[in-house]
């Protein structure tokens, strides 16, 4: 009897052991994880699952040629098979989709804290990691689109971010948008920290929009936070912050710039210039679209009728100013139907001129995302 209560004492005792071993490890990573930065702490907790990862480098530079899509195009699984059909049957090799749009909300699950503590997701890609996986199975490099500046759900929710008017409130555009103000280093952290979780989800590169200041609507009306400096100025100190906070992630950086930055270098009131831009970024992508530019251009009645001559004169005038620069210059070209048919002479005009130099890639832009391989070349 006393050996029998000896041996239940002693299984006791082993299960005492291992309750308390239990408890003790749940309290330190409870413990290391609470006492970890913010943001690595939701990161640990999230879909994203570090430790389980290969450890990632930047991806191979590429010529892209690539087409944009909508994040509801993206999240549909017919239009993406699409999408990468066209893809494989043709030169095509890089996809833009959408992560946070002009409404300014952020388009998969995030779990960046502002997102999450101000509601400013709108989940439209659905499983945007196993969207990357499925064009990467495809050799197909994946950019993520952000729009930075242009952010009205943000603005509303953080009106001391925004830009105001001069008479009290928001400040608004032409089409009734709110904007954040550039001039404002915590926009800047709050775009930053989206771009990182995007890169951690697989993307290639975050392609960066509306890095700008506003150009439509009663300019006489705006008041910035930050009046004392140049906007070309304030915008050269933002690339330069993109360069310093993303240039070890292994994903490429890329901004979006007027296609009038090619020949024009006085910031055009918005603040962008090449020059400012060329040594922090990767890539720098001016939205060609000859329907965009002015009767008159070049002599021309209508630019959207004669796309190579606009796209010939932007780059011979742009591409010196990338010589022996960090920078990689990949056009935007129009595929939509503005100011003439685009159709296969006209996208393949605009193709054969950037072509001319052979490391500028070109992105295909369509707002409804309706693609055919008009004008570009079938797959070998």
């Amino acid at each position: 009897m006393k050996e029998e209560n000896k041996v239940k004492r002693y299984w006791l005792y082993l299960f005492g052991i291992v309750l308390f071993s239990v408890f003790f490890v749940g309290c330190a990573t409870k413990q290391t994880i609470y006492n970890q930065d913010m943001l690595v702490t939701v990161f640990q907790s999230s879909k994203v699952n570090f430790s389980s990862q290969k450890k990632r480098v930047k991806p191979k530079k590429i010529v892209a040629k690539g087409l944009y899509l909508t994040a509801y195009s993206a999240g549909s699984s017919k239009k993406l098979q699409q999408t990468i059909e066209l893809i494989n049957a043709t030169e095509l090799n890089a996809i833009v989709i959408d992560i946070k749009d002009a409404s300014g909300y952020v388009l998969y699950d995030s779990n960046v804290p502002l997102v999450n503590a101000l509601e400013l997701e709108d989940n439209r890609l659905g499983d945007v990691e196993k969207i990357i996986e499925t064009l990467h199975e495809n050799n197909i490099y994946v950019i993520a689109r952000q729009t930075v500046f242009q952010d009205p759900v943000l603005a509303k929710n953080k009106p001391e971010w925004a830009i105001k008017h001069r008479q009290g409130g928001l400040w608004k555009d032409h089409k009734g948008l709110a904007w954040v103000d550039p001039t404002i280093q915590d926009v800047w952290e709050y775009n930053a920290a989206i771009a990182k979780e995007a890169i951690a989800l697989g993307f290639d590169e975050i392609n960066f929009d509306y890095v700008r200041f506003p150009s439509d609507g009663n300019m006489r009306n705006v008041v910035y936070t930050t009046g004392d400096q140049e906007k070309y100025a304030v915008m050269g100190d933002f690339f330069h912050f993109l360069d310093k906070k993303l240039s070890h992630e292994p994903a490429w950086i890329s901004i979006d710039m007027f296609g009038f930055v090619m020949e024009r270098h006085d910031g055009m009131t918005i603040g962008q210039r090449l020059q400012d831009a060329v040594d922090h970024i990767d890539y720098i992508c001016p939205m060609m679209y000859p329907s965009h530019y002015p009767s008159g251009h070049l002599g021309l009645i209508n630019p959207a009728a004669e796309p190579g001559k606009v796209i010939e004169n932007g780059m011979k005038m742009g591409v010196p100013h990338f010589t022996e620069k960090r920078a990689i210059v990949r056009p935007w070209i129009q595929a939509f139907n503005i100011g003439a048919v685009y159709d296969a002479q006209k996208i393949r005009e605009q193709i054969v001129e950037i072509e001319k130099y052979p490391e500028a890639g070109w992105l295909l832009w369509n707002a409804a995302n309706r693609y055919s391989s008009a004008g570009i070349t079938p797959s070998n």
